[in-house]
């Protein structure tokens, strides 16, 4: 086991998480889902991400999301699980990811070594990550791995994914960033969702958002135009440095050339599904 560049592993999870993300994107998860009598677009995104859960309330899936408003949660949830089992659900949504797939990545790249040698390395990381004290990522990792390369590379991306968002959840805890204060500290890097993706999506309101700014400046992370000071940047760097640490185990079994590898493979996908049109405009930054 070869020692790991610095933020190597986040690197390669930055390279994955888009084209996993790609499924709530595009209008197949919906249309699936719609087919099984969900047409509400949160219910549709609760469900299809807590599905691996179970048929859970609105607690667990406030907890595990972290972000989202309680009160928006428990609007679909538990009710959507009376439309649609979790069951029904994950196979609308494995559906929907073969169909997404196709068309982003195109049957070149869908039939490529490329993207099997990709299902085969990201599956590999997957064999060091553990279950305990990672909901998400242990309820998904009890589903069984898909056998085309290119659902198997985004089921492993998912695992992938949820292991170091378990470990992010903890990381942000630590930090005494409550779910608003983190997204409205992480969007001030310029790195996270739009203000106004998070206000449509996740169930807050602008005064929810303005009093976070003031808990952020009343901890002086935050300065009067909006921008993090400098302990609010180190607060955020000690907050992916913490998610490293605890994320550091599936890269480390890869190893350092598979990591590289990986990291390469996974950014090129990405690049063709941005190039035909996978996400909406205007995702991330502070507008």
């Amino acid at each position: 086991m070869s020692t790991l560049p610095p933020r190597a592993g986040r690197r390669c999870h930055n390279a994955l998480n888009p084209l996993h993300s790609t499924v709530y994107f595009a209008p197949d998860l919906a249309e699936e889902l719609a087919g099984l009598g969900i047409d509400d677009a949160r219910a549709a995104y609760f469900a299809a991400r807590a599905a691996a859960l179970g048929a859970v309330g609105p607690g667990t899936v406030t907890a595990t999301f972290y972000n989202f408003n309680h009160e928006l949660v428990a609007r679909h949830v538990p009710a959507v699980w009376s439309i649609a089992s979790p069951a029904a659900v994950l196979e609308a949504r494995l559906r929907a990811a073969d169909s997404t797939l196709r068309r982003l990545l195109g049957d070149e790249i869908i039939a490529s070594r490329e993207l099997a040698e990709a299902a085969e390395l990201a599956l590999r990381a997957t064999e060091a990550c553990t279950r305990h004290a990672r909901p998400l990522y242990a309820a998904h990792a009890d589903l069984p791995v898909p056998r085309e390369p290119h659902l198997a590379y985004w089921h492993a991306a998912t695992l992938l994914r949820e292991h170091r968002g378990d470990a992010h959840l903890a990381a942000l805890v630590d930090a005494e960033l409550d779910p608003l204060e983190a997204l409205v500290s992480h969007t001030a890097t310029g790195r996270g969702m739009a203000p106004r993706w998070i206000l449509s999506t996740r169930g807050w309101r602008r005064t929810d958002w303005d009093a976070a700014v003031e808990r952020l400046r009343g901890r002086g992370l935050m300065d009067a135009e909006g921008e993090l000071t400098e302990e609010g940047t180190a607060l955020r760097t000690d907050v992916e440095e913490a998610t490293d640490r605890m994320d550091a185990a599936p890269y480390a079994h890869l190893g350092a050339d598979g990591v590289a590898r990986l990291t390469e493979l996974g950014r090129t996908f990405m690049a063709a599904a941005a190039a035909a049109g996978a996400y909406p405009d205007g995702l991330v930054g502070r507008g």
